[in-house]
């Protein structure tokens, strides 16, 4: 199956909680959208890996999404090396993503910005013709991405573009709320508390993107740096 966007996250809820209204935008445009999780998140002191297993598959259904795999990575100790860069390049060649979405360039928690250079790394090795990799015993072919943009998580990085996802924040408010074991909810004051457990972060989601939204004069927007220069035909493509 070849996919217009492949979004890859550290963590399961890392693009829900900073992509998931663009996503929904482009499957409803007619993109074939697809989501690929490094972790299962383990490490959380919240829940478990199984719950965020499940939850990570409602949230899928509520973005639209095509596929959502998770690779196993281990939480907190993955590395930006030869074997995680070859399981990433297999997954690239395997569905050939236009567009590939990944983790926030520089951030708080150390996955993001290590899991951001792992996945933009093997996106450039994924079109090099000399590095072979097998899918179900055949030959992969080389394929290489035409765009990395890396969304915005916990730090308030300058974007470098914006997207209005007006129409399409219910849709994100939704699936962030399918991770019940991480985020705000009234009846779990035995759990432990987490930088994203309290109601300042859970609403922090909505008010990140009326803020972005109010800087374009819309709604609501999600914000995303690039790797290299975006080019337009003409002045006229810019809103």
């Amino acid at each position: 199956m070849k996919l217009d966007i492949l979004a890859f996250g550290a963590h399961p809820d890392d693009i829900e909680l900073s992509c998931a209204g663009t996503l929904a935008k482009e499957i409803k445009n007619g993109k074939k959208v697809g989501i690929i999780d490094l972790t299962s998140g383990e490490l959380g002191s919240r829940g478990s890996a199984e719950i965020r297993d499940q939850e990570a598959a409602v949230a899928a259904k509520i973005i639209g999404v095509e596929i959502r795999e998770n690779l196993k990575f281990r939480d907190g100790f993955f590395k930006n090396d030869e074997t995680h860069q070859l399981k990433i390049i297999k997954k690239i060649r395997q569905y050939q993503p236009e567009i590939v979405l990944c983790n926030a360039i520089d951030d708080r928690h150390i996955d993001h910005g290590k899991g951001s250079k792992l996945v933009s790394d093997a996106c450039f090795l994924s079109g090099l013709l000399r590095i072979e990799t097998t899918h179900l015993g055949e030959k992969q072919t080389h394929w290489r991405p035409k765009q990395i943009y890396h969304y915005i998580q916990w730090k308030d990085l300058q974007p470098d573009f914006v997207v209005d996802i007006s129409g399409f924040m219910k849709i994100k408010e939704k699936a962030v709320l399918a991770y019940g074991s991480q985020f705000y909810q009234n009846s779990d004051k035995n759990q432990p508390e987490t930088p994203i457990s309290n109601l300042n972060f859970l609403e922090s989601v909505t008010y990140r993107a009326k803020d972005l939204g109010r800087l374009i004069g819309v709604d609501h927007a999600e914000g995303f740096n690039v790797e290299r220069y975006p080019a337009v035909d003409s002045l006229f493509d810019l809103k």
